[in-house]
């Protein structure tokens, strides 16, 4: 019984905050406060970061519920949609590149959330006792891509020519990446699996080289991919080619 309250506590606690982290940047949106980007990359920095409750679940499925909860909720948020808080939302973060769609949705968004979804899921099933992998890569993505794009639109100088990317990648903007990410790949496996005793263990040395192989990999990963489709790449490809070189 104390496990289930726990658990429920979490979620409620969790709910809340994404909750906050996607309204407050919207309605400052709608207020003129903040910019369409501001407000984007706002949440895209914030909302993300509930995946850090996973490892305290003692059941490991409801981070897939609370991510799938969400990312059904991001995909109906469309420039049509008849709910008012869901086209509010589609209104004050879409892109260009989104606009342009078939059906004009939330379409990097949906790719975020959607690959928590599914990270979450996957280690809930196969690896619950390490959910310092999925963190780390969905950290990355979080705040990483967020900064990157960020430093490369303001000061970004020398550019990297990718056509298939549709949009500009500059060198300041994948340097900001790796940088930052490296701590933030650090930061999952210290605080995870040595600092707090609720995942498998590991070495200080361990953490360093999976935190090195990690932000190398989504910084690659990241400067190849597509910009509508890297909320879906980056943690997927940096996530299991560390999961798969750990399991050797």
């Amino acid at each position: 019984m104390n496990e289930i309250i726990s658990d429920l506590g979490i979620v409620g606690i969790t709910y809340c905050y994404v909750l906050l982290t996607i309204f407050i940047p919207s309605i400052l949106y709608k207020k003129e406060k903040i910019s369409k980007f501001s407000a984007r990359k706002a949440i895209h920095l914030s909302a993300g970061l509930a995946i850090l409750s996973s490892p305290f679940f003692f059941w490991p499925f409801w981070s897939t519920i609370i991510a799938g909860t969400l990312t059904l909720f991001v995909y109906f948020s469309s420039k049509e949609s008849k709910v008012k808080q869901l086209k509010d939302l589609y209104d004050a973060i879409s892109e260009e590149q989104e606009e342009g769609l078939k059906r004009a949705f939330l379409q990097g968004p949906f790719h975020y959330c959607l690959s928590i979804t599914l990270l979450v899921f996957i280690f809930g099933l196969v690896a619950p006792e390490k959910f310092y992998f999925p963190i780390a890569g969905i950290l990355v993505m979080i705040v990483s891509d967020t900064l990157a794009s960020i430093i490369g639109k303001r000061w970004g100088k020398i550019n990297i020519s990718l056509p298939w990317t549709n949009s500009r990648r500059t060198l300041e903007g994948s340097l900001t990446f790796f940088i930052t990410a490296f701590p933030l790949c650090f930061l999952s496996f210290f605080l995870f699996g040595l600092l707090i005793p609720v995942q498998k263990s590991l070495s200080f040395i361990t953490i360093l080289i999976y935190s090195l192989i990690t932000s190398g990999s989504a910084t690659i990963i990241e400067l190849v991919s597509p910009s509508t489709y890297d909320d879906l790449t980056v943690p997927f490809g940096s996530t299991f080619i560390i999961y798969l070189l750990a399991l050797m």
